[in-house]
């Protein structure tokens, strides 16, 4: 089940994506529900496969997609999760020996098909883009160990770690959080209707030339893995996001360099789950 958040006539709503058309919850669901992410919250996912609780299905084309929880609390990041052959400005970077992680805010995040803003002046120069599988937290996990970690999982979607690199040299935080510089979406597919994450292939295009293909089962530090080690820290609320790392191939690993300039398009596609795209503004 694909399902995610959307503008209709002035309207947030959410619902169930169905090729080229997005079912709306009912009324009745969102006045009990306002979001998609209070659902989450009280469990009532499944309630979206009872046609009961949809509406008429509206075209696509007829909507706004936004990220598909538009109110996150976390996003979570992990850092260098797969092993990086290429030599960044001469060196060739070791694999860690712990997870990375670094956080981002919401506001750098757009939805599908809405335009990445470009940082004004000398961000603009190392604007790069990073394909991602983003998991989804679908219950509170507090100590979690890895066997039990995949319990929590509600699903995946497509994520684009948008990324100034020269900034990233003297602040993490800062050149991961530009506003507008990423995008999730264009909708969470739910895991029982997905193979195993090891199994979801990743594959990032820019302008149509393919910059980054791998699998779930190349990463570093595996899902139930970050889940564990996260929940060690605090607890992975319901909505929460973990965007799981970026394979080879960004613009900052190739020689010459190739950062993101306007009118670019990058689309991310996880397959069995769907495409996002974005075009640079």
């Amino acid at each position: 089940m694909n399902i995610g958040s959307f503008l209709f006539k002035g309207q947030a709503l959410y619902g169930v994506f169905r090729g080229k058309t997005v079912a709306p919850a009912s009324p009745d669901l969102i006045a009990r529900y306002p979001t998609l992410r209070a659902l989450i919250e009280a469990g009532r996912v499944a309630s979206l496969k009872d046609p009961a609780n949809l509406a008429t299905d509206v075209s696509n084309t007829e909507i706004t997609f936004q990220p598909p929880i538009p109110n996150l609390r976390k996003i979570i990041c992990v850092g260098m999760n797969y092993p990086k052959p290429y030599p960044v400005d001469g060196v060739a970077p070791p694999n860690p020996e712990h997870i990375i992680l670094f956080g981002k805010e919401r506001e750098t995040l757009v939805g599908h098909a809405e335009a990445l803003q470009t940082p004004r002046g000398t961000p603009a120069d190392s604007f790069d883009f990073e394909g991602e599988i983003a998991a989804v937290i679908a219950k509170p996990a507090r100590h979690v160990t890895p066997e039990r970690a995949m319990e929590h999982v509600l699903g995946y979607a497509p994520f684009n770690d948008g990324s100034v690199r020269d900034w990233q040299k003297h602040s993490i935080y800062a050149g991961k959080n530009f506003a507008n510089s990423g995008a999730w979406g264009p909708w969470i597919t739910t895991a029982d209707a997905l193979p195993p994450v090891e199994d979801l292939h990743l594959s990032v295009t820019l302008n149509g030339q393919l910059m980054q293909s791998a699998y779930g089962r190349e990463m570093i530090f595996s899902l139930p893995e970050q889940i564990a080690y996260a929940s060690s820290l605090f607890t992975l609320l319901p909505g929460d996001v973990i965007a799981t790392g970026s394979p080879d191939g960004t613009g900052g690993s190739r020689t010459p360099k190739r950062y993101l300039k306007p009118d670019d398009c990058v689309c991310i596609s996880v397959e069995g789950i769907g495409t996002l795209s974005n075009t640079v503004a």
